[in-house]
């Protein structure tokens, strides 16, 4: 589904409301499980300690993750970074006679990190950042210039062959291990670079590439979610992502979301869409106490959605927490599960857009309450189940739903019952048991 499909797909929602004091009235509950509101957490840029570390912290409590890798750089990856592209001699030579300008600026910031030079890389993330956050084309163009004018002057140094597979990365077979565990393992490129600045052809390679990555080793389940470096809203890099993934973390064009970004200041309770997606990014220094009342906020309203976004840990990494730090919060937010529901960011995501997407319909014939769920979606990657929340008669203490071969027998507390169902599959009966 591509992004403009997404966007016109999801102005249709359909969702029955009848009055909730009716017998037999069924509704899509807002959450899975019926819980008041989302986490999901989310580990950037693989280092280390995410896997060897924070990752059996998670596993102890029972939480699954979302790690956002950087598939070139985990040894056994067919794709590394490169220049896709004329030969860099040629674009080399081009520079000492044609200033760079916003013709040829995409493709000279797309080659400057892939010249076996070292430290040019650090020129492209320079003016990436200049021009996808200060969109100041003019002044990204003088650090390229400047960049390519050392290049001719001889000033960088040849860069050694990295042989990735004698560092301390994770590998293939550790991640489908813990892709075991419950965790989802998602796109962040092949190299992790400034999208904003690559021409498209290596736009493309980075999004495709790692994304090919993911489904040789882990399979499709893997490459529904992106996040593109830097967290970057450029339009163009955004269209091109999610024309290859179906969600991505930088930005989210559902209607039915209000996407606060990790900079955002906005109050994500004072928000007027049915979703909030509300990111935080712990960082090195951020108080424990602050990153708890974030669960706090979730829990206490009906549609928040807090995706936490985590980079370095035990030191290594980019705003690296402590272990001690993991344990305490991770701690606290399983504290929280009678409230929360924790899943991974796709799950979440899924759900959503399966609710939204849903129609549910309710008949009661004497002791039988039958719920019909449909749902628009056609992409066959929406198969999460979603939970309905069904009232029944007052003198019914339990009930036995069946749905095809799937039997389950629930308590009736406050006078209904929540229950898992899949859409567009047979009707679900509703019967009670232990009637007098």
């Amino acid at each position: 589904m591509t992004w403009n499909s997404l966007l016109a797909a999801t102005v249709f929602v359909f969702l029955t409301v009848p009055a909730l004091s009716q017998v037999g009235h069924t509704e899509i509950a807002k959450w899975q499980y019926g819980k008041t509101g989302a986490v999901s957490l989310t580990l950037d840029d693989g280092s280390i300690n995410q896997f060897r570390v924070a990752a059996p912290i998670m596993d102890s409590l029972g939480l699954p993750a979302t790690f956002f890798i950087i598939t070139g750089e985990i040894p056994g990856s067919r794709y590394r970074g490169t220049f896709i592209g004329r030969p860099a001699q040629a674009v080399i030579e081009e520079t000492a006679t044609v200033p760079t300008n916003k013709d040829n600026f995409f493709e000279r910031a797309s080659a400057i990190g892939f010249l076996g030079l070292q430290g040019t890389l650090a020129f492209h993330t320079r003016a990436g950042s200049i021009y996808d956050e200060n969109h100041d084309l003019a002044k990204a163009c003088q650090v390229i210039d400047d960049a390519y004018a050392k290049v001719r002057q001889g000033a960088f140094q040849p860069r050694a062959e990295q042989n990735v597979a004698n560092q301390n990365h994770v590998t293939w077979d550790e991640i489908v291990d813990l892709a075991k565990h419950g965790h989802e393992f998602a796109s962040h490129t092949v190299t992790h670079p400034r999208l904003a600045v690559l021409d498209d052809a290596n736009l493309i390679y980075e999004l495709e590439r790692s994304r090919e990555e993911i489904l040789n080793h882990l399979g499709p389940k893997h490459t529904f979610s992106v996040e593109c470096p830097y967290g970057t809203e450029n339009q163009r890099a955004v269209a091109f992502a999610l024309e290859r993934y179906p969600l991505a973390r930088n930005f989210m064009p559902d209607v039915f979301v209000d996407d606060l970004d990790r900079a955002s200041q906005k109050d994500p309770t004072a928000a007027s869409q049915e979703y909030v997606r509300w990111q935080r990014g712990p960082l090195t220094a951020t108080p424990v106490s602050l990153m708890k009342s974030w669960v706090d906020t979730t829990a206490a309203h009906e549609n928040i959605w807090l995706v936490l976004v985590f980079h370095g840990v035990d030191g290594i990494g980019w705003q690296p927490r402590t272990s001690a730090d993991l344990k305490e919060y991770f701690g606290y937010i399983k504290s929280k599960e009678d409230r929360v529901w924790v899943a991974t960011f796709q799950d979440v995501a899924k759900y959503m857009r399966e609710r939204m997407h849903g129609e549910v319909q309710s008949y009661r014939y004497g002791n039988v309450i039958s719920v019909v769920l449909r749902s628009d979606l056609k992409d066959v990657s929406y198969s999460l189940p979603l939970t309905l929340k069904t009232y029944v008669p007052a003198n019914w203490p339990a009930v036995r739903i069946q749905q095809g071969e799937r039997v389950a027998s629930i308590e009736v507390t406050g006078g209904y019952v929540h229950y898992q169902a899949v859409p567009n599959a047979e009707t679900i009966t509703l019967t009670p048991i232990g009637l007098n």
